[in-house]
């Protein structure tokens, strides 16, 4: 038995249909917000910069490590030194006073070549210090930028979220005034077919802008009033009102 339903009744679906149509929209506007868009590339920008970090920062840490080597070499050759210059001024044998001037003078240029070394390394480390500041400085302006990013997305969502709050509660309100096996049957065309009711103005289908054939029209003018029509184009509920052109 074909279902049937005042046509005042039928009228809510458009009422049902707009607001379903509307929270549909605001989802959209919510996944498609552009700071979405922003802050993904921002992620990227900050990966990329974490891992210039890293590597700068494992370069600062090996050229810290050969000046702690080149200082160590430098104590011990300042140990050996003074060494040496005690047993010199203590010593008394002429063999071994030149031995030991002949060492001191190889220890005093290993020391003088080792510490020549050291101001390079310091050099490099200065370097490796300052990139590794730049790469921070950076990171710290991209999260800078992305809290802000952040906070205008999270404000739009918010604003989106109250609007979608406000329009579910209508729906709610205009869901509870439609039958329910009218109701079953626009949430069943509108989960199949993505629009659960059409309205038919002057021989178009409001569902997808299709005129309707004249054949269609003429089987549409031979039901009730109260007859439930699906749409032959869109497969939607076929609402018909004074505009229709029937």
């Amino acid at each position: 038995m074909a279902l049937k339903a005042s046509p005042d009744d039928q009228k809510l679906l458009l009422d049902l249909q707009a607001l379903d149509t509307k929270l549909a929209q605001l989802d959209h506007r919510a996944k498609s917000l552009p700071q979405h868009a922003v802050l993904s590339a921002l992620d990227a920008e900050l990966m990329t910069l974490r891992a210039a970090a890293l590597e700068r920062r494992g370069a600062r840490e090996d050229v810290a490590l050969e000046l702690k080597r080149l200082e160590s070499d430098v104590e011990v050759v300042e140990a050996r030194i003074k060494r040496d210059t005690e047993r010199l001024e203590g010593s008394s044998s002429v063999k071994d006073v030149a031995a030991l001037e002949q060492e001191l003078t190889a220890l005093r240029k290993r020391r003088d070549d080792l510490e020549e070394i050291e101001l390079t390394v310091m050099e490099r480390l200065e370097e490796a210090e300052a990139s590794l500041a730049v790469a921070t400085e950076n990171m710290a302006g991209i999260d800078e930028r992305r809290a802000a990013v952040e906070a205008e997305r999270d404000a739009s969502l918010a604003e989106v979220a109250s609007e979608r709050t406000h329009t579910a509660a209508n729906r709610q309100t205009i869901a509870s005034k439609v039958p329910a096996d009218l109701l079953a049957l626009y949430t069943k065309q509108r989960d199949r077919y993505g629009i659960g009711a059409s309205l038919l103005q002057y021989g178009v289908s409001s569902a997808n802008g299709v005129k309707l054939l004249e054949n269609e029209m003429q089987t549409i003018r031979a039901t009730a009033p109260d007859d439930v029509i699906i749409c032959p184009s869109s497969d939607a509920i076929l609402v018909r009102t004074n505009e229709s052109g029937l």
